[in-house]
């Protein structure tokens, strides 16, 4: 027969094991309510495939970074300035016409877009050049044309050179730099910024709630494409300009 102290140990099993049934069942309970509320967070790891699509902000020394003042001349010989842009969503690049290398895939990913969006007025491009000295209104406005870069929000601006530097080194974190030994004499990143309506910085998030902080403007079929053979970064960035379009 059993003793005391078994039956003591017995009644201590049954005891834990409906704690355990208990708290499993309240956290079932919670995980369901959330799902149903939608208010997973986005470090949860059952709401990836959600993070995945979110956009957030790109964010310096704690603050949500905002493109910084800038006035050039466009392709059309009309001052442009950063308050121009303001009410748009609009992609930021830094290129010059000469550019032997990776700008020309730019550049048609780009019109790629233009075609995308050729409905919504409030989009728009920007495209700095790193050249300044060459590329002039009328050698941009060429370039422009030879393209088929025709959405009238779709600037290509020149200016001092310093000022574009600092504005790609500075105020964007984008390489920019004159290089003798480069192809065609200047090393920049080939990325796109994305910028929102009210000229913030934005970029989609990743499952750990990072922003991924620039579009690689250089993508080509070869490299990858998706189902329907389109850049895969440039379909993100259809997804991501819609989500801002959408937004008021």
């Amino acid at each position: 027969m059993p003793t005391g102290a078994t039956k003591k140990k017995k009644y201590n099993y049954v005891w834990i094991s409906a704690v355990i049934l208990v708290f499993g069942i309240f956290a079932v309970h919670e995980i369901t309510q959330k799902l149903k509320d939608g208010t997973v967070v986005e470090t949860d790891r059952m709401n990836i495939g959600e993070a995945k699509t979110k956009l957030g902000f790109v964010v310096g020394n704690g603050q949500k970074r905002k493109v910084p003042p800038f006035s050039f001349i466009d392709q059309d010989s009309l001052t442009v300035s950063n308050e121009d842009y303001l009410g748009k969503v609009y992609l930021v690049e830094f290129f010059f016409t000469t550019c032997p290398t990776i700008c020309p895939v730019m550049t048609k990913n780009l019109v790629e877009l233009q075609k995308t969006f050729k409905d919504h007025p409030d989009f728009g491009v920007a495209s700095f050049t790193i050249n300044p000295r060459y590329d002039t209104p009328p050698v941009l406005k060429q370039y422009a044309e030879r393209y088929g870069a025709s959405d009238p929000d779709w600037h290509f601006l020149t200016g001092d050179r310093d000022a574009i530097y600092a504005l790609a080194q500075e105020g964007f974190y984008i390489l920019a730099n004159e290089v003798e030994d480069a192809p065609g004499g200047f090393e920049h990143s080939g990325m796109f910024a994305l910028v929102d309506r009210e000229g913030y910085i934005r970029s989609r998030v990743d499952e750990f709630g990072n922003p991924l902080i620039y579009y690689r403007g250089t993508i080509t079929e070869e490299q990858g494409v998706n189902k329907d053979g389109e850049a895969q970064q440039i379909t993100m960035l259809k997804e991501d300009i819609k989500k801002l379009l959408l937004e008021k």
